[in-house]
């Protein structure tokens, strides 16, 4: 018996209109729907007139429902898999299904569509061309601030998702760490009747949350420009505290040829700041 498919379907995010014919098209013809949410799902199945019979598939039930979905494939059926919105796995339940899948050798289609992430880089004002996605931020203070000091040098966009009653919390440990000044944009409840697109530094988009409540609710996607470029003569933390340690046992000179000649940098750039480290106070450098 010939294996069946596995079609991972995207759906929208907020918007019905924004499905494609070839996602209804798939989700009419398949055995089979597995949804995150049979609940939620139920009202863009009907809105499209699709009868497919639709079972749960979700974080609670995984290794379960993907035991059975796995043996309808190798019996040849062809299963669906949507999530509550938007592409399947990203954030969302299905990336076990979809390693068995390839792992037996069961084929796997994709039917691209909305992305909650994509659609916010599309019309952010952040620069596009590299980012990644770092899914929501940790849920305490001080995960969430050492969260934000592991992505402050960050040479890419940062897209993060984040819920409605987090979402002031993470923008102000986002400033305590990254800076005010940071670029960065906020879109919300994005492709809704309430979608809002906000861009300026952090500081500015959290006042502007602070100053309309209704502006704090709904689905947030918060995106981080890149870290600003170093100075040229910028050292990295790495060679500075290297330097220091060659200070305190090497004549002032010796220690910024031989940091030069490890890091590759000027040794005019080190020695300039060799020289401010010996004016700091309580730091003892060799002469």
């Amino acid at each position: 018996m010939q294996n069946g498919i596995l079609y991972v379907v995207s759906t929208p995010i907020g918007h019905l209109a924004d499905i494609t014919y070839r996602a209804v098209e798939t989700l009419q013809k398949v055995d089979l729907i597995a949804a995150e949410d049979t609940r939620h799902s139920r009202p863009l199945l009907q809105h499209y007139g699709i009868t497919t019979p639709v079972i749960a598939y979700h974080d609670h039930n995984e290794e379960g429902a993907g035991y059975q979905l796995l043996r309808r494939l190798e019996e040849g059926q062809q299963i669906a898999m949507i999530s509550d919105a938007g592409t399947p796995l990203i954030r969302d339940p299905g990336f076990q299904l979809v390693r068995e899948c390839h792992r037996r050798n069961l084929r796997v289609v994709p039917i691209p569509g909305p992305s909650a992430l994509l659609c916010a880089l599309a019309a952010a004002g952040v620069a596009p061309d590299r980012f990644s996605f770092e899914g929501f931020p940790p849920r305490t203070r001080n995960a969430r601030q050492e969260f934000f000091r592991e992505l402050r040098h960050a040479s890419q966009t940062v897209i993060l998702y984040e819920a409605s009653h987090r979402i002031m919390a993470t923008l102000a440990d986002a400033i305590t760490i990254l800076g005010p000044e940071r670029e960065a944009a906020i879109g919300r409840e994005l492709t809704k009747r309430h979608e809002t697109l906000l861009h300026g530094p952090l500081e500015q988009l959290q006042e502007s949350l602070r100053q309309s409540p209704n502006q704090r609710k709904g689905e947030f996607v918060l995106l981080i420009a890149a870290a600003p470029a170093p100075p040229a003569d910028a050292i990295p933390p790495d060679t500075e505290q290297m330097l220091t340690l060659l200070l305190a046992e090497l004549p002032l000179k010796r220690a910024c040829a031989l940091a030069a000649q490890i890091s590759g940098m000027s040794k005019n750039v080190l020695y300039r700041r060799a020289l401010e480290l010996n004016e700091e106070p309580d730091r003892e450098v060799s002469i």
